[in-house]
């Protein structure tokens, strides 16, 4: 992989940066190296897929119609103690 130096980083850009790093639990390179793939619209790297089919759906469901998948899959959610044996 190709290493770049950016230099003359404006100092609220930086801490900008170094928090999101921060609160993703990251490092300050990986953190710029996402922020670039987003940026120019690549893909991540190899091993790393991003399914786009189902974006339609995300954020579209109402509080009630969340709560009602929720409730359908209650039984799924469930542990059979009796297959465990």
């Amino acid at each position: 992989m190709k290493a770049i130096t950016v230099r003359n980083i404006p100092e609220e850009l930086a801490a900008v940066l170094e928090r999101q790093a921060r609160e993703s639990h990251t490092s300050l390179n990986k953190t710029v190296i996402r922020l670039l793939e987003k940026a120019t619209g690549l893909e991540p790297r190899a091993g790393h897929r991003r399914h786009h089919d189902l974006d339609a759906l995300a954020g579209s469901w109402t509080p009630e119609e969340a709560a009602d998948f929720d409730r359908v899959l209650e039984d799924q959610r469930r542990i059979d103690p009796e297959l465990w044996r």
